[in-house]
This record gives C-alpha cells, sequence and structure tokens, in this order.
C-alpha cells in the first residue's frame, strides 16, 4: 500500500487533492468518510480518465450505488481535466477495520465509543 492508503500512480499533489476531495464522502450509515474509512483501495489515470477502486465496509450493502455516484460525483466536479471517471467496487479483498486511517479509527473511538481495530484484532486471534 502507498502512503495514501490507496494504490495509486499519481503525483504526490494530485493525490493529496484526490484525499481532500474523498473526505467530503461520508458513509451514511458510518459518519466517517470513504478516505478515513480505507474504502478507497485504487486511484489511477490513464488516457484522460481517473479510474478508482473502492469498496464497502460489508457486501450487499443497500448503499453501494449511492456511495459509488457521490464518489464519481464529487470528483468529476472537483477535477473537471478528467474525461472519465471510471468507479468500481470491488469486495476483494474484503474490508476490515484495518484499512481505517489513524484519523478515522480516532473518529469511529469518539462516535462509537470503542476501538474497533482492537477489537477486530481479538476477535481475529481467537479464531
Amino acid at each position: 500500500m502507498s502512503r495514501y492508503n490507496f494504490e495509486t500512480n499519481l503525483p504526490a499533489e494530485k493525490a493529496e487533492k484526490i484525499i481532500q476531495v474523498l473526505r467530503t464522502v461520508y458513509d451514511p450509515e458510518i459518519p466517517i468518510n470513504v478516505y478515513d474509512l480505507g474504502l478507497i483501495y485504487e486511484v489511477s489515470e490513464k488516457n484522460r480518465t481517473l479510474y478508482v477502486k473502492m469498496t464497502l465496509t460489508a457486501p450487499g450493502c443497500p448503499l453501494a450505488n449511492f456511495i459509488a455516484r457521490q464518489v464519481g460525483e464529487v470528483l468529476k466536479d472537483n477535477f473537471p481535466e478528467y474525461e472519465y471517471i471510471d468507479i468500481e467496487v470491488v469486495f476483494d479483498p474484503p474490508w476490515t477495520p484495518l484499512r481505517l486511517s489513524p484519523e478515522g479509527r480516532e473518529k469511529f473511538k469518539e462516535i462509537y465509543g470503542y476501538d474497533i481495530v482492537e477489537e477486530y484484532l481479538k476477535r481475529t486471534s481467537q479464531e
């Protein structure tokens, strides 16, 4: 994984701008943005197209199309140099709390009162 919590071929300045934009899109069920939740797996560019590979916290999420559409719209609005924004929702590898950014982890603790990463690690070590 790159320093951005997702794979990318973008120059650092553009990747940072994309992160800022992605931080404006929130999962409606978990009030943390898609970047800090770790839902973005890859952001790359080729031939005036911005490709985004993302996931959701659970397969079968009824909001999958809604969240993906929001990501596409906010990127199109903020990066008009791209002719196309291609959003692909994937579930392999599956999302785990280990994908949370440090900011996302802290926000989760503030909202829910526990550390989801610690709980996840305890549960998986017992299996």
